[in-house]
């Protein structure tokens, strides 16, 4: 179903993104030669996880309400 391949698609991004604010937050209190020195902004990071957050809880809202169409469907034709 398209419904279902979307939202997994979007799941796929989401998980991309926390992946990526967590390999920066990973870095935080690194400079880029190395050396010790604050190179993160926190608030983008949390700002970007918030957004994660928000676009899995779409994405599986999606999800389930595929899963009920479904079994609406089968039950009208069964």
């Amino acid at each position: 179903m398209d419904i279902t391949l979307t939202a997994l698609a979007g799941l796929s991004q989401a998980e991309s993104a926390v992946e990526s604010a967590a390999a920066r937050l990973s870095r935080a209190g690194l400079s880029p030669d190395g050396s010790s020195g604050d190179t993160v902004d926190l608030a983008t990071e949390i700002v970007d996880l918030m957004t994660a957050k928000q676009q899995f809880q779409a994405n599986l809202k999606s999800l389930e309400t595929a899963n009920e169409m479904t079994k609406h469907t089968l039950d009208i034709l069964a």
